[in-house]
This record gives C-alpha cells, structure tokens and sequence, in this order.
C-alpha cells in the first residue's frame, strides 16, 4: 500500500469537509469545496513534491463515485417529471442547440489555437459530466485526464459566472434559467442551479443529463471532424 496515496485520499476528504463547513458559514464563492479543496490538495502536492499519478492511486475510486452520483440526479428528475411532459419539445430542442454550440465552439477554438490533435479532441468533451467525458474520451481520440481537467474548468467558470450572465440575460422563467447551467456547466452548474430554486435545479440536472446521453450517441459522428 502506498502510504502517500492514502495519506492524499484522506486529505482530500478532509479538505472536503472543511471547505463545506466554511462555505455553509461564509458563503464566499471562493471558499466552496469545488474551489477550496483542489487548492489545498495541489498545494500540498506540490509542498511535497508529489505526483499526480502518486495522488490517484488510492484516489482512483472518488472519480468512479461520479458515475452514481450523476444517476442520482435522476430521482429529482422523476419527482418532477410532469416537467418533462410539459416542456418536451423545448428542453429536446435547447439540448440539441447547447451540444452543437458546445462541440462547435470547442472545434473552433481548437483550429484557431491550433492545438495539438489529443489536446483538441479532448476540448470537444468539455460541456458535459464527467462521468460521459471519460466515456466518450476514447471514441473522440482524447485523453481522460486532458478531459477531466477541461470538464472540471469549464464546470467552474459555468458556476462562478453563469448568475451574473442570468443577470444580464432576458430569462424569466424557472425552466429558462436553469437549463443554461446543465447544459453549458454539467454537474457545478446543477448545484448552482439548485441554490437558485428547486425547479432550476430540477430542470439543469435533467438537460445535463439529456446532454451527456446524446453526446454519448453523437461521439462515433464528431470524432470524424478533421483536427
């Protein structure tokens, strides 16, 4: 057993758990466990000189927890599935427009930044949860941690910005503010979206998972994009 690993494994959920406490507390955006808790691990990576793949060898099974935890979005999804019914053809139509401008907007920035081809098809993967980046990592060419790392950025930019931009924007109603963070900020933006309301949550968790699926089914098609 490696004693760093587990060491780092305990850690982490002691970061977790502080981070939680001040956040509820404080409520400073920068104290929250998303943010809060990966600094204090890296930081104590890097004061002790340790490496990543030291960090995940007892840490493997908190990413593999992701994949319960996003299924365990579904039981608000049925509790309010009268949602659904009411809005079919909306949330199917929104979905629809949010990958092709997420997916879209990543090849852009990938040719015009002229990543390198791993680099660029593990962007492609950014908008959706982490548990169908990882699965879809493969079929689009990329790499897991590559896409982890951009699905864990562009979750946090999406919950840190995404009520300023609801500020700004001419969204009224529930099912309108909350279905911009499941699709452009997966799981972080579904937790914004419940502190928000239940109904926004409700609705960013069931796009975000509407998203992932599709992309899933999509992924044999994107990954014939020239990069």
């Amino acid at each position: 057993m490696n004693h760093t690993a587990l060491l780092l494994l305990v850690l982490t959920v002691f970061f977790y758990y502080v981070s939680k406490r001040l956040y509820a507390r404080f409520g400073k955006v920068w104290l929250g466990p998303a943010i809060l808790a990966p600094v204090l691990v890296i930081g104590v990576m890097i004061g002790g000189d340790i490496s990543y793949t030291t960090y995940i060898a007892d840490s493997r099974w908190l990413v593999w927890l992701l994949g319960p935890t996003t299924i365990a979005f579904a039981v608000p999804i049925y509790e309010h599935r009268d949602i659904i019914r009411r809005h079919a053809f909306a949330l199917t139509f929104g979905v629809l427009v949010a990958m092709v401008v997420a997916v879209g907007s990543s090849y852009v920035l990938a040719r015009l930044f002229e990543l390198p081809p791993e680099m660029a098809r593990s962007l492609l993967a950014r908008s959706i949860s982490t548990p169908f980046a990882l699965a879809v990592s493969d079929q689009l060419g990329g790499s897991r941690d590559l896409v982890g790392l951009f699905v864990i950025i562009t979750g946090l930019i999406g919950m840190l910005l995404g009520e300023a931009l609801l500020s700004w924007l001419p969204l009224r109603t529930r099912m309108a503010r909350g279905a911009p963070f499941g699709a452009g900020a997966h799981g972080f933006g579904t937790a914004k979206a419940r502190q928000i309301g239940g109904e926004e949550g409700v609705v960013a968790s069931l796009v975000m998972m509407i998203n992932g699926v599709l992309m899933v089914l999509a992924a044999p098609l994107i990954a014939h994009l020239p990069i």
